[in-house]
């Protein structure tokens, strides 16, 4: 009896404790050691910590702010950035106190896409698949051998599905373009970054979220398909199928058939050749939509930045390539809404030359290419077109070089103010159709139109022959490969023998534009475009 009573005793005791969870104030891995922060301005910083919790926020600049923790355990607070330069540390102090180190002021930008923006400069320290690309794979052994800039900095979230919540925390730590870690940076990226350090002589910050085949769809928030009317059919319809199937594969007697039936066949062959994958569960499927926005994406926002960069479209060359310029704009709105940063700018490329499967792989890339281009109707924007740098055999070129260079050109007459000789290939403008041939007028044409030739890393040059690669299409849509021959400073007049009346034209309209040389003096290459709508 005496020991019953102790025990009530201890149990009456415990319940009269009041419950104490403290909580370390914790923040997002973007602030931590090496960050970049962007100069000048007012960034956000967020974390977690116990509701009430007052949080403190110090930069060793000498700017600081507080603010109390919500309910629901976050917070936020902005604090004013010095001029480029450190090295700081921002403290973060609550019931704990978080030390950030190292922290330096400059320029930060998002980079995202597909793997021609995730793969890392280690992606290309192998031989090339074609001899003649090879000087190309020497000089990136050669970058990453050499690089030591401890001012040119990377984070990058690692790869998440999550199609119905929010993430809003990832693992990640900020490198430096320093031996033993240049190597994990996106080759994109990094020459990007490269021509931004050359020309501002200021910390350079670079926010990747990549994920290498995949679509532009799943990179859309669940909002924005929601309130866009050409979107919404189309979100709905894909989360009640998603729905259907997750409750088919979570089924007890769930059995993959498909799987089963092809494991069978490939046994019966002598379990040669790639063996066949089961169906992927709807939560680690990488292309439906919102799942990368909500795994990925939205663990960045709001960190505070310059601007973007995309390298995307390959892999929706195959699917929805006539709808791309709806998703695609849709999604920049989309994230330019939710930085709460204004039309913050955005620059992405026309994918670079590579052979198609198909015909329907091949004229997808040229229309997702085309798409890619009206896409510049939106504000702040701009394109570095890479065709001409591509590698036939490779659908990751090895040219990378050309490719920052050329985003980098947009941002520094953009965004910096230091005036280029030219920022684009020339751009299809307008048509008018005269007689048995059609007049082209261009944007973007810098000192005059011209043919020529790029060769690996050397400037394009100007040569002694005819443009290549138009085609003109009569009454009927049928194509015919045209003629073409500059007129003036901006414009070009195309025609073919086999068309008495030409009603549209196109430019590069393949995967693989072989051949293509119609450029600005400046040496850009002009734009993929149809004139069809």
């Amino acid at each position: 009896m005496i020991i019953k009573i102790r025990l009530v005793f201890v149990f009456v005791t415990l319940a009269l404790v009041p419950k104490v969870v403290r909580a370390n104030v914790k923040v997002n891995p973007l602030f931590s050691d090496h960050m970049v922060v962007q100069r000048q301005t007012e960034i956000p910083v967020w974390g977690w910590a116990d509701a009430g919790e007052k949080v403190t926020v110090k930069g060793s600049w000498g700017n600081s702010a507080s603010v109390v923790t919500g309910t629901d355990g976050s917070w936020k607070v902005k604090i004013k950035t010095p001029k480029a330069g450190g090295p700081y540390t921002i403290t973060i102090s609550g019931k704990n106190t978080l030390v950030i180190n190292d922290v330096l002021s400059g320029e930060v930008w998002l980079c995202t896409g597909q793997s021609n923006m995730d793969f890392a400069l280690a992606k290309f320290l192998n031989d090339s698949k074609d001899p003649q690309h090879q000087p190309l794979v020497e000089y990136i052994r050669n970058e990453v051998a050499t690089a030591n800039d401890s001012q040119l900095r990377h984070i990058e979230v690692l790869q998440n599905t999550s199609l119905f919540e929010k993430q809003t925390d990832f693992k990640g730590q900020w490198i430096s373009a320093v031996p033993q870690q240049v190597k994990n940076i996106s080759a994109t990226a990094y020459f990007f970054a490269k021509e931004l350090r050359q020309a501002l002589k200021v910390p350079v910050g670079l926010v990747e979220c990549s994920w290498g085949g995949t679509r532009v769809q799943p990179w859309i928030s669940e909002e924005t398909y929601l309130s866009d009317s050409n979107l919404k059919e189309y979100f709905e319809a894909s989360r009640n199928e998603i729905k259907a199937t997750i409750e088919k594969m979570d089924a007890p007697d769930y059995v993959d058939e498909e799987y089963e039936r092809q494991l069978a066949i490939w046994k019966e062959k002598g379990s040669k050749g790639e063996k066949p994958k089961p169906a992927t569960h709807p939560t680690k499927n990488m292309q439906l939509p919102a799942t990368l926005y909500n795994g990925m994406l939205n663990a960045v926002i709001p960190y505070a930045i310059k601007g973007a960069i995309w390298y995307q479209g390959e892999s929706n060359a195959v699917y929805m390539p006539k709808e791309y310029e709806t998703f695609f704009t849709a999604m920049v709105k989309g994230w330019r809404k939710d930085w709460q940063q204004g039309d913050f700018s955005f620059y992405w490329v026309q994918l670079a030359a590579c052979l198609r499967a198909n015909d329907e792989a091949d004229k997808g890339w040229a229309t997702v290419n085309d798409h890619l281009r009206r896409s510049l109707k939106l504000p702040n924007t701009g394109m570095a077109v890479l065709y001409d740098i591509g590698e036939p055999k490779d659908i990751h070129p090895h040219n990378k070089m050309d490719a920052g260079k050329r985003l980098a050109l947009w941002a520094l007459q953009k965004d910096y103010k230091i005036q280029q000789a030219a920022i684009s290939g020339p751009l299809y403008k307008g048509r008018v159709v005269k007689g048995n041939q059609i007049e082209i007028t261009f944007d973007e044409v810098g000192s005059g139109l011209m043919v020529g030739h790029k060769n690996l890393l050397n400037p394009t040059i100007a040569v002694n022959e005819p443009l290549s690669r138009f085609e003109i299409s009569d009454e009927a849509g049928n194509w015919k490969t045209a003629k073409a021959q500059i007129i003036s400073k901006n414009k070009i007049k195309v025609w073919s023998d086999a068309v008495a009346s030409p009603v549209h034209v196109r430019y590069a309209w393949t995967g693989n534009p072989e051949g293509a040389n119609l450029y600005n003096k400046e040496g850009l290459p002009a734009a993929v475009f149809t004139s069809e709508k």
